[in-house]
């Protein structure tokens, strides 16, 4: 598939904020965008552990962007962008308490609502619809996105992992908002990032990680997603 990205914003000079940055997910995520330039603070519940989180980062192959840590509502208020990464059962609570400091900003919304059981992963029903539109109702006043959700957390924190040639898609209501996070998208070596519909669209997008792991899991592998037009 042919793309054009001439049009995007230039995000390079984006402090980027990742809630959930001592998961595997937003570690992973952070890793990556410090690797391409990007300054990163990692939010935490626990300022010492997003320190202590953004040290072991520094210290890591590659990294050439500042990367710091903090609590969650210092890091939602010095980012200009920030990546919601946290678990789903912290979600609701997480957002509910960083509303203030995300007025105004771009949210990015990767957390896929999963369950467990013997019969393995499912996506699990969210009253709003989806985790992205979850965010939407409880900051009414921040330009809310969905993205990131299939990209291997194991694959994004390998720095043997040169490029992850997959593609991320991103759903959302603000077009600027949504060419913002496709932009920061393409900054980790390999991904695109793909325009996928708007943010009522988030649900089956959240839901097809819970196939992903069971391809994972199936065939050993760490399988992501690509677009064709084959």
């Amino acid at each position: 598939m042919t793309f054009e990205w001439k049009s995007l914003p230039d995000v390079a000079g984006l402090t980027v904020g990742i809630l959930g940055g001592t998961g595997d997910q937003g570690r992973g995520l952070a890793y990556r965008l410090v690797r391409a330039g990007q300054a990163v603070v990692i939010g935490s519940r626990g300022a010492e552990r997003a320190q202590n989180a953004a040290r072991e980062l520094a210290a890591m192959p590659g990294v050439v962007g500042p990367v710091s840590g903090l609590g969650n509502t210092e890091a939602a208020a010095l980012a200009d962008l920030v990546i919601i990464a946290v678990p789903w059962d912290g979600h609701a609570d997480t957002l509910a308490g960083v509303r203030e400091p995300l007025q105004g900003k771009i949210v990015v919304d990767c957390v896929n609502p999963l369950g467990f059981d013997q019969e393995g992963p499912y996506a699990v029903r969210v009253p709003e619809g989806s985790a992205a539109e979850q965010a939407e109702s409880l900051l009414p006043f921040s330009r809310v996105c969905a993205a990131f959700h299939h990209v291997s957390a194991v694959h994004l924190v390998d720095p043997s992992v040169d490029t992850l040639e997959q593609d991320v898609m991103v759903l959302g209501n603000d077009r600027d908002a949504v060419a913002t996070v496709i932009a920061l998208a393409n900054r980790i070596d390999g991904v695109r990032g793909i325009y996928a519909g708007r943010l009522r669209n988030a649900g089956q997008v959240e839901a097809l990680t819970a196939n992903i792991i069971a391809v994972n899991r199936r065939y050993k592998t760490h399988a992501g997603l690509r677009l064709t037009d084959g």
